[in-house]
């Protein structure tokens, strides 16, 4: 017997935790204190089969538009109509909620075909690289104009980045459908640790950004923050700069690994990260389907 029940309690909110950390071992996963702070909308389940956790699944607003919704189960519990009933919880709910239309990612081609056999289609993809940090990495160059500072301790910059560098970046994202976020959820959802993030500064101005995020879970190892410049700055090694800042601070704080993920279309930040050491690991691809499902 299958059941489904809403995330609701901090048992709950673990149990959501452990399904993720499983399936997705190379990957930070939110901290039951993020997971309790969930932004207004997000449903989060979590499944159960014969009374064994088996499953967790999201229904969440998508940063492209419409709706965003993701079964994940445990490998030894798949093959149980696990994920079908998750997957149809989430769509259901997010049909009655009137969106004709939602996203998930997979990441597995067994998956990929339990999708499209539900309706879904490919429409885009991301590539995970990743790093192995040096014990002795080299501090960034110097360029010209340009000054390179820490976040850490600095909400008067923090809270300037949004207007000034981030509404544009994400606009420039090469995804199949336009970035949509609002200064709130750049905060809760993209930006939620600056400790160990850095801004370019041109004359007073935040033209750049750069950094990582520790994962709790692995304190060995990080997930690179956006690196974003501002278009009339590009082509002039602030990117590299920033991300060189971050990879000498991840040294410094004992941090083994660095890992990103990048449009697959986003051919010079791509080059820019294979530039600095960091290798292919796995992707991501981006599906759609139309609600209700088959």
């Amino acid at each position: 017997m299958i059941e489904l029940r809403p995330a609701e309690t901090d048992e709950d909110f673990e149990a959501w935790r452990q399904v993720r950390l499983a399936v997705l071992p190379n990957e930070r996963t939110e901290t039951v204190t993020e997971l309790r702070a969930s932004p207004r909308g997000r449903r989060l389940l979590v499944a159960f089969a014969g009374g064994e956790l088996a499953g967790s699944g999201v229904l969440a607003r998508a940063d492209t538009g419409g709706v965003f919704v993701q079964p994940r189960v445990l490998p030894a519990q798949r093959r149980r109509g696990v994920g079908s009933a998750l997957l149809r919880a989430l769509a259901g709910e997010a049909a009655s909620n009137g969106h004709s239309e939602a996203g998930a990612h997979v990441e597995e081609t067994e998956s990929l075909a339990f999708a499209e056999r539900l309706g879904f289609r490919e429409t885009d993809r991301q590539v995970e690289q990743v790093r192995t940090i040096a014990a002795d990495e080299p501090p960034p160059p110097d360029v010209p104009g340009i000054e390179i500072l820490p976040l850490a301790g600095r909400p008067d910059l923090a809270d300037r980045i949004f207007d000034e560098l981030a509404r544009e970046a994400v606009k420039d994202f090469a995804v199949d459908r336009p970035i949509e976020i609002d200064a709130d959820a750049w905060k809760t959802e993209w930006l939620r640790d600056t400790s160990a993030c850095f801004v370019a500064l041109d004359g007073g101005a935040i033209v750049g950004l750069a950094g990582f995020e520790r994962d709790a879970d692995h304190p060995e190892r990080g997930e690179n923050a956006l690196t974003a410049v501002r278009r009339d700055r590009r082509g002039r090694g602030i990117a590299r700069a920033l991300k060189l800042a971050a990879i000498r601070l991840a040294a410094e704080q004992g941090i083994l690994e660095l890992y990103t993920w990048t449009q697959q279309r986003n051919v010079p930040m791509r080059r820019l990260n294979s530039s600095l050491g960091y290798v292919d690991r796995g992707v991501s691809i981006t599906v759609r389907g139309a609600l209700p499902l088959r």
